[in-house]
């Protein structure tokens, strides 16, 4: 495998260039490619079949680009379908997964609130986590139904958005959470307007800078960081609206935004 193959990165949609800006932030050499499958999102509301089957598409999509390393930058499809993938395909995987772990090791009111899509919070991986983390903390789980779509249409910070999140976090806020964990890539474009809405000691705790981290340690260990000076290609591509990615992708010269039906 060459070290100047790209990145390869999929997520139900735009929600995952949150995980990919944390990755150039950290690896700026690196090539990537990004693939937004819109046209399904969201994923949490799919069956497990539907999500490995899609995740098995986006995959091999990759592959044929000669990604060396796969990153699923999607918590449902991290949850539902990374065995397999890991089974199926010799490419290392990277997976995000709700970062229960911090929020239960830091909580000093020993209660935590998880915001996250359905496929994520009925997933056998979740449930696993979880167990393993906060047996004596008091953990509130939300579906934050409607909120991917929403983000999908580039309305992430409308009043619609706001009233559903002010709806979700109600029941956080009864039950005296301290850290809110966000279970899903699509949420950390909702940080602005989560700290409008709740008191200043609440943390809000996401997992992009680990998965940033992990990608780096594994393709080290792999021997295929790039260790290159050249400008790297930053490639996006989606089935969905090409603006919404534009509007969440920095103004950089490198990036290339593309429609592609996949």
């Amino acid at each position: 495998m060459n070290t100047t193959n790209p990145i390869g990165l999929f997520d139900s949609g735009v929600g995952g260039t949150s995980i990919w800006k944390e990755i150039n932030a950290l690896l700026p050499n690196e090539n990537t490619l990004y693939l937004a499958d819109s046209k399904n999102a969201p994923y949490g509301s799919k069956s497990a079949e539907e999500i490995i089957k899609l995740s098995r598409k986006n995959t091999e999509k990759l592959l044929e680009e000669n990604c060396k390393i796969i990153v699923v930058a999607c918590n449902t499809a991290t949850t539902n379908a990374i065995e397999i993938l890991r089974q199926q395909y010799s490419v290392p995987f990277i997976g995000i997964e709700p970062a229960i772990k911090p929020a239960a090791l830091l909580t000093e009111t020993k209660s935590i609130g998880i915001l996250a899509t359905k496929g994520t919070l009925s997933s056998a991986l979740f449930h696993k986590t979880a167990e393993t983390f906060t047996k004596d903390i008091s953990i509130v789980e939300i579906v934050g139904e409607g909120l991917v779509p929403l983000i999908e249409k580039g309305k992430w910070e409308s009043h619609e958005t706001k009233v559903l999140l002010q709806q979700y976090l109600t029941p956080m806020l009864d039950a005296n959470i301290d850290h809110l964990v966000l279970g899903c890539s699509h949420y950390p474009y909702l940080i602005p307007t989560l700290k409008k809405l709740l008191p200043s000691h609440i943390k809000i705790i996401d997992s992009g800078e680990a998965v940033a981290r992990q990608t780096k340690t594994v393709l080290k260990a792999h021997g295929l960081l790039n260790n290159t000076t050249q400008n790297p290609r930053l490639q996006f591509f989606t089935n969905g609206n090409i603006t919404v990615m534009e509007k969440l992708l920095p103004s950089l010269k490198a990036i290339e935004i593309s429609e592609m039906d996949f």
